[in-house]
C-alpha cells in the first residue's frame, strides 16, 4: 500500500509532538514557542536552528554539549556575546523563557512551504500605477522625510524631517527590518522579517500605501533596480525562509520570478536548505543586484536586464568569498561593496565594475557595519569602517586602490570602543564626527550610550554620553541617521513594547541635543530611513 505526502505529513507532525508533548510542551505551547523562536531567534540561530551569526541550537547539539534547562534559562535571561538578555530586558516572562527552554531540547518542527502561487494569493494594489500623482501632492520637504520602524508594533512612521512633525503611520509586517528608497526617493519600500513587502507613495498629499505582496515568511532584505533605464522597474526581495529570492514589478510588486538560492556550501559541501539571502544593494554599474548568500558563502550577480523576455531569464554569477555573510554597503566611489562575513570575522570585497571577489580583510570579533561609514582620511584617503557586536573595536578599511594603493583593502586604524556590542556606524560628508552605538551590549548603562570620534584625527579620545532618559525607559540608543543637509543626526530610544520613548536629535557639529520626538506613537522604534541619504546611498 502506498501513502500518501498528506499521510506522511501528518504522520510526522504526530512523531514531532509527541516528542515535544515528551518535553514536556503541550500543542498549545509548542504553538507559542515556535513564535517566540520567529520573533527573538531565527534570525541569528536560523529557522532550522543550525546557527549562523548566533550558535548552533539542534536539540542533539545541545544536549551533547551537556547543555540543561538551567543552563538555557539563565542564558535566555542573561544573555551572552551579542545575544539580548531576554529576560532582563523585560520581552519574555520567567514562563516564557521556561517554555523556550524545553522547546530548545525539543525536535525542530519543520518549516511550512511558501509557494509562487502563495505570493500571487497574497498579492494587493491598493492604488493602481495610472491612479498615482505624476508630480509631488505634499507641500512638505518629502526629500528630508525619515522613515522610522516602530518595530514591534508592525508599524513605519513617517516624520518630517524640518519640523519633527510626524505625518504618517502606516501598518506594515511584523518587526519591519529596512526601507529602501527608490532612485528618485519618491517611494519607500518596506520588508518585515515576516516577508511583507510593501510600496509607500511619499508624493501623494499624505504618504500612501499603494501595494503590498507576502513574499516570503522571513526576509530581511529588498532593493530596486537602479540602473539607468531601468530605474524603478523591478524590484528584488531577499528571502530567509523559504531560501530564495523573488523579483517583482516595482511598480506593484506583482510576483514576476522566483529562484531557490538552496545549494552547497561555496558549490562544492554541504548541502543546504536553509541558505538565505542577507543583504542585497543594486548596482551603480550594471543591471545587476548583488546578493549575498549567507551559510553558503557566495555572493551572486543577478543579471536582470532580460527578464521582460519570453521565460524571464536571468543570468546569475556566484562568487565563492566568506560563509555566513550578513550586511554592508558601498564604498565612497559605490564601486566596490563590502560585506561583512561575521561569523568568519572577516569583511569581504566585490567590485560591482568587474564582477570580481577583490578581497577577504580579517577585522575584530562578529563585524555589524550596517551600511557602514565612509569618509577621507587626511593620510588614508578615503575609507570605511565598520563595528563589531563582540569586539569593542571598530575597523578602518582604505577603499582607494587608485590613489592610495599601500592602504586599499587594509585595516588601516583599529579604534578601541569604551563597550562591545556595536550594530551601527555612520557619518556624512559634512559632519566631522563617526558616530556609533551599543545597543547589544551587556549593561544598561553601556546600551544607553553614545560614542563620536573625530574623523580627522582617530587618535583623538572618543566624546561619550549617556542619553537622559534611556535608562529610566529601559531603553537601549539604536541607529543613527542623519538628515538630508548633514546638519543632525537622529537616534532611536529603543524600549518595551509597553511604553513609549523617544527619538533624539542631534546637532552634527556640536553633538548637542537639539530635540526630542516623543508621543503615544513612539513604542519601540529603531532604525530610521531618511529619503534623500537613502536613495542616494549617503553612510
Amino acid at each position: 500500500m502506498r501513502w500518501s505526502k498528506a499521510i506522511w505529513v501528518g504522520i510526522l507532525a504526530a512523531a514531532l509532538g509527541a516528542l515535544a508533548f515528551a518535553q514536556g510542551l503541550t500543542p498549545e505551547q509548542m504553538e507559542e514557542a515556535k513564535q517566540i523562536y520567529f520573533q527573538q531567534c531565527a534570525g541569528c540561530h536560523g529557522v532550522l536552528r543550525k546557527g549562523a551569526t548566533g550558535k548552533n541550537l539542534e536539540p542533539d547539539k545541545l544536549k551533547e554539549a551537556g547543555k540543561t534547562e538551567d543552563y538555557l534559562k539563565a542564558i535566555i535571561t542573561n544573555g551572552f556575546g551579542g545575544m539580548p538578555a531576554w529576560g532582563k530586558l523585560g520581552i519574555l516572562t520567567p514562563e516564557q523563557i521556561d517554555l523556550m527552554a524545553k522547546f530548545l531540547l525539543s525536535p525542530v518542527p519543520e518549516p511550512p512551504p511558501w509557494t509562487f502561487e502563495d505570493i500571487k494569493n497574497n498579492w494587493k494594489v491598493y492604488v493602481p500605477v495610472n491612479q498615482r500623482p505624476t508630480k509631488p501632492e505634499t507641500t512638505r520637504n518629502w526629500q528630508n522625510f525619515f522613515g522610522v520602524i516602530l518595530r514591534d508594533m508592525g508599524q513605519v512612521a513617517i516624520v518630517d524631517g524640518d519640523t519633527k512633525e510626524l505625518v504618517k503611520i502606516l501598518p506594515t509586517g511584523y518587526a519591519t527590518h529596512i526601507l529602501r528608497s527608490s532612485k528618485d526617493g519618491r517611494y519607500f519600500y518596506v520588508i518585515g522579517r515576516d516577508g511583507k513587502a510593501e510600496i509607500i507613495d511619499l508624493w501623494s498629499k499624505e504618504p500612501t500605501l499603494v501595494a503590498e505582496a507576502k513574499v516570503c515568511l522571513d526576509a530581511r532584505s529588498i532593493d530596486t533596480s537602479k540602473y539607468e533605464g531601468y530605474e524603478g522597474k523591478y524590484a528584488v526581495v531577499g528571502c530567509y525562509w523559504p531560501s530564495n529570492f523573488v523579483v517583482l514589478d516595482g511598480q506593484t510588486l506583482e510576483p514576476l520570478k522566483m529562484v531557490s538560492t538552496e545549494g552547497y556550501v561555496q558549490s562544492t559541501g554541504e548541502f543546504l536548505r536553509e541558505n538565505r539571502v542577507a543583504s542585497i544593494v543594486s548596482s551603480h554599474f550594471s543591471p545587476e543586484w548583488i546578493l549575498n548568500i549567507k551559510e553558503g558563502g557566495q555572493t551572486w550577480l543577478v543579471d536582470y536586464a532580460n527578464i521582460d523576455l519570453k521565460g524571464k531569464p536571468l543570468n546569475v554569477r556566484m562568487i565563492d568569498t566568506e560563509r555566513f555573510l550578513h550586511d554592508g554597503g558601498w564604498a565612497l566611489d559605490k564601486r566596490y561593496f563590502l560585506v561583512a562575513a561575521n561569523t568568519a570575522k572577516k569583511i569581504v570585497v566585490i567590485d560591482a565594475k568587474t564582477g570580481e571577489f577583490v578581497a577577504s580583510i580579517p577585522v575584530g570579533d562578529k563585524p555589524h557595519p550596517g551600511r557602514g561609514a565612509n569618509w577621507v582620511h587626511p593620510e588614508y584617503g578615503p575609507v570605511w569602517a565598520t563595528g563589531h557586536i563582540k569586539d569593542n573595536k571598530i575597523a578602518v578599511i582604505g577603499t582607494d586602490p587608485k590613489g592610495h594603493p599601500e592602504y586599499a583593502w587594509k585595516v588601516v586604524k583599529m579604534i578601541e570602543t569604551p563597550y562591545p556590542g556595536n550594530l551601527f556606524i555612520k557619518t556624512h560628508p559634512k559632519s566631522p564626527w563617526l558616530i556609533v552605538d551599543f545597543p547589544v551590549a551587556p549593561t544598561p548603562e553601556a546600551n544607553a550610550t553614545l560614542c563620536a570620534w573625530q574623523k580627522d584625527d582617530l587618535e583623538k579620545d572618543p566624546i561619550c554620553w549617556q542619553v537622559p532618559g534611556a535608562l529610566e525607559k529601559k531603553a537601549r540608543m539604536v541607529h543613527i541617521e542623519f538628515n538630508k543637509d548633514g546638519t543632525e543626526f537622529w537616534v532611536s530610544a529603543w524600549g518595551n513594547v509597553n511604553t513609549s520613548t523617544f527619538i533624539v536629535v542631534y546637532d552634527a557639529q556640536t553633538l548637542k541635543e537639539k530635540a526630542r520626538i516623543t508621543g503615544d506613537w513612539v513604542i519601540t522604534p529603531t532604525g530610521k530611513f531618511n529619503v534623500y541619504n537613502t536613495a542616494n546611498d549617503i553612510y
